[in-house]
């Protein structure tokens, strides 16, 4: 899909879950509206990622700050696009279908929090279009995370 196609479905995918208030239904409408292979969050616990609600086959539960592409979001701050996943130093394969990946830092009072982590199967599928919206996403669900 081109970027305004894409851009249109993510307008769309917005509006569907601004008002929703559980990252599990977040994670499923992202997985569905998308066709990714793997849409979930991790928590910030006891000094570690902890896996969170998810939508997609199972996945490691515990990333430590600083490895994989999930704890080097976490450990920078920073939202990270990594167009292979073969070429990550350090990369964690939770699942050997992964082959690009996303991943969008989730903050309270300028602390990261947890991560929003998106895997495809396809080789370069994400940009900065992809990186906007899922920003925008990860904001509502950073309200979510703050009520709890």
């Amino acid at each position: 899909m081109n970027n305004n196609e894409k851009s249109r479905t993510y307008e769309a995918l917005y509006d569907r879950v601004k008002e929703m208030r559980d990252l599990g239904g977040i994670s499923a409408e992202i997985l569905s509206s998308m066709g990714f292979l793997w849409v979930g969050y991790y928590l910030v616990k006891d000094g570690n990622l902890v896996l969170g609600p998810y939508s997609g086959p199972p996945a490691c539960e515990l990333i430590r700050k600083g490895k994989g592409v999930c704890g080097t979001a976490w450990q920078d701050a920073r939202t990270i696009i990594v167009p292979d996943v073969e070429e990550f130093p350090g990369h964690i394969a939770c699942s050997s279908l992964s082959r690009s990946e996303i991943v969008v830092p989730l903050f309270s009072e300028g602390e990261v929090i947890g991560v929003l982590d998106i895997d495809s199967e396809s080789l370069d599928s994400f940009d900065s279009v992809d990186a906007e919206w899922l920003e925008k996403i990860a904001r509502l669900s950073e309200k979510i995370l703050n009520q709890i």
